[in-house]
C-alpha cells in the first residue's frame, strides 16, 4: 500500500494521476472531498498532521509514503515520521527543496526544510528526498495581471532559474515509491534550462499572440506584494531567496528528470502552452484574450 499526502496540492495530484493502474493507494486529506480524480479503489481518507489518531488510521498497512508539508517551521514532518515508524512504513519519499543543498541558503524555509531531512535520515526507515527548484506553476500568480492589464510584475526579472514542471517532479516521486533502487538517494529536480521572468512573459505573450509587458518589482513593492500572503519571516526568506536566484545560485540544470523517467525535463514553453488557457485565450480561439510547497528552491 502507498500512502500519499498532499493530494490536493500542485505535487500529490500529479502524483495520483501517474501512478500504475492497479496500485493499491490510499489518499490522506484534511477535506477528502477535494479529493478529486482518482482511479477506481483508491481509498480517500480523513487525516490531519496535528491528529495523532487520524495518522494511525492512514498509515496502517502502508509500505511507502510521499510525505509533503507546507507549515513552514511546523512539526508535521516529525508528527508524521513517529507515526509512520510506529506503523511499520518502510519507506518515505519526502517533497524538500534543491535549496538545502546550498550552503549559502540560511533562510527560515531551508533551514526547516534541511531539518526535516534530518529527522528522516534519522528515523530508522528508508528515504528517498526529491529536491525541486521552483514550479513552473508559481507563474499562474501573474495571470491576473496578465488578463487585465497585459503585464507580468516581479522581482529581478533577468535572474535565471531551471524552474521544473510539476508533472516532472511528480512523475519522479512515482519511480521513487514504485521502483527499487532509490533508497538513500536525494534527486535534484529542474527544467531543461534556466529562464528568467522577462524570457517567460516573451514565452506567454507569444502563446496569446498579445504583446505583455514586464515591469520591475523595487524591493519594496516586492516585500508588500508578499506580506499580502505570508507572514513576515517567510516573506524574508522569500527575499533570500531571490537574492540568491539574482546571484546565479538557481542556474545550474541537472538531468535527472531524464535518469528517472527516460525522457527529458520539459520545458516552460511546453508547460505554458498546456496551462495558457489559466492566462487568456489562445490565439486560434477565435478572439484575443488578455492575458504558488513553499519551495525557495
Amino acid at each position: 500500500m502507498i500512502l500519499v499526502t498532499g493530494a490536493t496540492g500542485t505535487i500529490g495530484r500529479e502524483v495520483l494521476r501517474r501512478l500504475p493502474a492497479g496500485q493499491a493507494v490510499r489518499v490522506m486529506a484534511r477535506e477528502p472531498s477535494k479529493v478529486v480524480r482518482v482511479a477506481a479503489g483508491t481509498e480517500v481518507v480523513a487525516g490531519d498532521y496535528t491528529d495523532r489518531r487520524s495518522l494511525e488510521r492512514a498509515l496502517r498497512g502502508v509500505g511507502r509514503a510521499l510525505v509533503v508539508t507546507c507549515r513552514v517551521g511546523g512539526d508535521d514532518d516529525a508528527r508524521f515520521l513517529r507515526a509512520a515508524r510506529s506503523a511499520g512504513v518502510r519507506h518515505v519519499v519526502k517533497l524538500s527543496a534543491a535549496a538545502v543543498a546550498d550552503s549559502e541558503a540560511d533562510d527560515l524555509i531551508t533551514r526547516w526544510q534541511r531539518a526535516n531531512e534530518d529527522l528522516l535520515r534519522g528515523s530508522g526507515m528508508r528515504w528517498t528526498m526529491l529536491r525541486p527548484r521552483a514550479f513552473m506553476s508559481n507563474t499562474l500568480s501573474w495571470a491576473a495581471s496578465v488578463k487585465s492589464e497585459r503585464v507580468v510584475r516581479a522581482l529581478y526579472g533577468t535572474s535565471a532559474n531551471v524552474c521544473v514542471d510539476p508533472r516532472d517532479v511528480a512523475a519522479a516521486a512515482v519511480c521513487a515509491l514504485t521502483e527499487d533502487g532509490h533508497e538513500g538517494r536525494i534527486h535534484t529536480l529542474t527544467g531543461p534550462e534556466p529562464i528568467s521572468a522577462v524570457e517567460q512573459t516573451a514565452q506567454l505573450g507569444r502563446l496569446l499572440g498579445i504583446p505583455l509587458r514586464f515591469e520591475e518589482l523595487s524591493l519594496d513593492r516586492a516585500r508588500a506584494a508578499l506580506g499580502q500572503r505570508h507572514p513576515a519571516a517567510v516573506v524574508k526568506a522569500l527575499l533570500a531567496s531571490a537574492e540568491r536566484q539574482r546571484a546565479g545560485a538557481k542556474a545550474r540544470a541537472e538531468d535527472t528528470v531524464l535518469r528517472l523517467t527516460g525522457r527529458p525535463a520539459r520545458s516552460y514553453a511546453t508547460w505554458a502552452a498546456d496551462h495558457i488557457e489559466a492566462f487568456g485565450d489562445r490565439p486560434d480561439a477565435g478572439r484575443h484574450g488578455l492575458s504558488r510547497s513553499l519551495r525557495t528552491g
